[in-house]
């Protein structure tokens, strides 16, 4: 129900702004097509590669691996995979929800999606190139530690500890 609401007021607001300033609106609907069009080939592969995972492993694996009886194993498997993995925000908090769905565990994701958005491992050479080596190697490893922090969080919030 909430959704219909979100979608009735988006409507509306676009329907002031297009009488406030039909050029602007137009202009800005233009910019929005062309970031979903640049964002669409990344989110079909994300979606589409989780759901072949998921379909390769069930969810009695998933569970067994990241589930919430994987304890702290499976808290460092998943900030691991999230460290190494470059996959934008916008993908990442569905691909969560599906591996939810799925049999993960709370802190298991919470460190997975923390290491995701903290941690750049892929990007880390370009990163080093605007900041130094220092610099980077310390804001990586302490946001890999800090997502550990996080799962605890999140386990102790949610009762997965």
């Amino acid at each position: 129900m909430s959704s219909y609401i979100m979608y009735i007021l988006v409507i509306i607001l676009l329907c002031i702004s297009y009488f406030k300033d039909k050029k602007k609106t137009k202009m800005a609907l233009k910019k929005a097509w062309k970031s979903f069009e640049n964002i669409l080939p990344q989110f079909i592969g994300v979606i589409i590669l989780v759901g072949i995972l998921l379909s390769i492993f069930n969810a009695e694996l998933i569970s067994k691996i990241i589930g919430k009886e994987s304890g702290w194993l499976g808290v460092i498997f998943s900030a691991i995979v999230g460290a190494i993995t470059l996959i934008p925000g916008f993908v990442a908090f569905p691909t969560a929800a599906m591996l939810l769905n799925n049999g993960a565990g709370y802190m298991q994701i919470g460190a997975f999606v923390s290491t995701l958005m903290m941690v750049g491992v892929v990007t880390a050479p370009v990163e080093m190139k605007y900041f130094g080596k220092r610099l980077t190697i310390m804001r990586n490893v302490l946001s890999f530690l800090f997502s550990f922090v996080v799962a605890y969080i999140i386990g102790k919030v949610v009762g997965g500890i």
